[in-house]
């Protein structure tokens, strides 16, 4: 709830091909951005959680920046139920310089809000003290063509190969060549995200077969019960929506200021679910 002198606001930076997508905007994201050499002028999409002050506190600061700084694309701005009316309450009480275009988009039910040729975005609502969704990134699946076997069967590089990627049969020389000949299709990632919420089935459709949760653990597995007066969930419940799920890797955030380091935190994780690290700010993870 409130930055300490090593752990900042919740943010969190998805970059896939051209996309920029900004996983809520705590308090000091753009400077944190700024010293790890990523541009807010990049960022594409903006995906808010919820309305707690330590998820969004930033976003005044982000928008006046991309609006001074003769931003070129429209910025969407995704969130649950009331954000339009949040956001014209943001211009109201602030005096921005230049101008930005901007969509905001409410999210009030569950399931897919966005898809385009290579990935799909979902939001679950979760259960929190006021309107609180999580999100889900599914990168399609790819058909990958296998360049050694199109020597092998002599298709040349063109039109042919492109109805191939489509899944379509081709002929050559007196030939029917069906894609499984000469490719093979790479599934797509996963990546869930999943904040400031109590156990709920929509944790697990958040996760489900994920090859990354970034999930909160606010606190550990001895305040369970102060984990469900805040709705919260505690490092056993990450661990167990992790394992029901079959995630493949656990990223655990959003711990509360009475730890002093990680160390403990992820030391019980790892007692529920091995391949399970604590984030710490500038955190980079490929898959």
């Amino acid at each position: 709830m409130v930055p300490t002198k090593d752990r900042n606001h919740s943010a969190l930076l998805l970059k896939y091909k051209k996309e920029n997508i900004l996983i809520d905007c705590g308090e000091g994201t753009q400077r944190q951005m700024r010293i790890i050499g990523e541009k807010p002028t990049k960022i594409t999409r903006v995906l808010i959680t919820h309305w707690h002050g330590d998820h969004v506190l930033g976003l005044p600061g982000l928008l006046q920046t991309l609006a001074a700084s003769n931003y070129q694309n429209e910025l969407t701005i995704y969130g649950p139920e009331g954000t339009k009316k949040r956001i014209e309450y943001m211009f109201k009480a602030f005096s921005f310089a230049g101008d930005i275009s901007l969509k905001v988009v409410e999210i009030v039910k569950d399931g897919k809000f966005f898809e385009n040729d290579d990935f799909i975005l979902e939001a679950y609502n979760l259960k929190h003290k006021i309107p609180c969704i999580g999100f889900r990134f599914v990168e399609k699946d790819k058909r990958r063509i296998n360049k050694n076997l199109l020597k092998k069967y002599k298709i040349p590089e063109g039109p042919l190969v492109g109805k191939l990627q489509s899944g379509e049969k081709i002929r050559v020389n007196n030939r029917m060549i069906k894609p499984e000949d000469v490719s093979y299709i790479q599934k797509g990632k996963i990546i869930g995200f999943i904040t400031d919420t109590g156990l709920t089935d929509n944790c697990l459709r958040i996760a489900e077969n994920a090859d990354l949760l970034i999930s909160e653990a606010t606190f550990k597995s001895d305040l369970k019960e102060k984990a469900i007066e805040y709705s919260h969930l505690t490092v056993q419940d990450a661990a167990y929506i992790a394992t029901r799920a079959n995630v493949k890797k656990l990223v655990l955030t959003h711990f509360s200021q009475r730890y002093k380091g990680i160390g403990e935190i992820e030391k019980e994780a790892k007692n529920y679910f091995n391949n399970v690290v604590c984030a710490y700010d500038f955190m980079k993870l490929k898959l």
